[in-house]
């Protein structure tokens, strides 16, 4: 099997995933706020964790001196994630994954300030283009500009801040390490920020599956993605992994009637053009130097 195929296989793994939380953080918001669902997501993935750790005998693995980064990682994660699953609430579905989709962009931008990376030409032009396609997603005017919107732009800049901070910390933990402190790290804050008012609502048994299948789904997801990454270069993974867009699009409008929004492809297929055009320079750039 070539690695293009297995890269293929995971990135379903991935699309599906990614779904399936989707549905699922839209379905217990009835029932939990976002606060809640972080905080019950997150104690699924401490079992989920645990239980894949000790089957793989990396228990020993757990354990870090950077306890600060961490936390500073996590922090960012969890107020990107909340605003991911306030948006699923508010707008379409397609809306909110075409947003998600600019985090790359905030990547660029961002990653001169923290990592002290060089910011390119190309860069900057990558970033043009992706501003482009969120205008044309958002479309921001006073009759449609609402705070789902704006939960979602917000979500991909916490995501892209992640993804800065979770660099710095793989050069010296391990990914258990980083998924066991993610779990436990965001079950505190979930606790904390759901149950500040002393009322925390605990799942029914209707909406518990569907609690314990975001925990799994969410890992899963980024299992995949990794596992994809691993075998397959960027420039393969990233255009299969656009196709969660017309895959939520297509769930949006066959269970909760949502309307496919050309502009929305439209503005999601700029902001996908860009991302590709900074993988494929960064990518030349790279063999260029393997050359020397």
């Amino acid at each position: 099997m070539n690695t293009t195929l297995q890269a293929a296989i995971w990135m379903i793994g991935a699309i599906t995933s990614f779904t399936l939380m989707a549905v699922s953080g839209r379905t217990v918001s009835a029932e939990l706020d976002t606060f809640e669902i972080m905080f019950f997501r997150s104690l699924t993935g401490i079992v989920i964790v645990v239980g894949v750790a000790a089957a793989l005998g990396t228990l020993g693995q757990i354990k870090t001196t950077r306890y600060g980064l961490h936390a500073v990682r996590n922090i960012f994660h969890f107020t990107g994630q909340n605003l991911w699953f306030y948006a699923l609430t508010l707008i379409p579905l397609a809306q909110v994954f075409a947003l998600e989709f600019t985090t790359p962009i905030w990547v660029i931008l961002l990653s001169p300030l923290i990592l002290q990376e060089r910011l390119t030409t190309i860069g900057l032009v990558c970033a043009a283009i992706g501003f482009l396609g969120i205008l044309i997603v958002a479309r921001p005017d006073p009759s449609n500009l609402n705070v789902g919107i704006l939960a979602a732009a917000g979500c991909a800049i916490f995501f892209a801040l992640t993804a800065i901070f979770t660099r710095k910390l793989t050069q010296t933990e391990s990914i258990t390490a980083i998924l066991f402190y993610l779990t436990v790290m965001q079950a505190v804050f979930g606790l904390i920020s759901a149950g500040y008012d002393g009322d925390l609502a605990l799942p029914s048994r209707a909406v518990l599956p569907w609690v314990v299948l975001i925990g799994f789904a969410g890992l899963m997801a980024h299992f995949c993605l990794t596992n994809a990454l691993r075998i397959a270069p960027a420039s393969v993974v990233m255009p299969i992994d656009f196709v969660r867009l017309p895959t939520i699009a297509v769930v949006g409008m066959l269970f909760y009637g949502e309307a496919l929004d050309i502009w929305i492809f439209v503005g999601a297929a700029l902001i996908f053009a860009a991302n590709y055009l900074n993988i494929a320079q960064a990518m030349r750039g790279t063999s260029a130097a393997a050359g020397k």
